[in-house]
């Protein structure tokens, strides 16, 4: 119950998906590409706010219900 609490407690995007699950899957994503080489101290700020805002704006759109 209580982790329900904090999901509604937590701002969203338009479909409903709270900013703290895409800042989740945008850092397992920028640590998939560290991992691998694709993602390096200099340039990880410039990619990791390209990964975030396009969950971001992917989450926020609306289908085509």
């Amino acid at each position: 119950m209580a982790a329900e609490k904090k999901n509604a407690n937590s701002p969203s995007t338009g479909r409903g998906v709270p900013e703290e699950m895409i800042l989740k899957i945008s850092k397992e994503i920028a640590v998939k590409f560290i991992e691998v080489g694709r993602i390096t101290p200099t340039n990880f700020p410039s990619i990791f706010s390209t990964i975030h805002s396009t969950i971001s704006n992917t989450a926020g759109k609306k289908g085509n219900d």
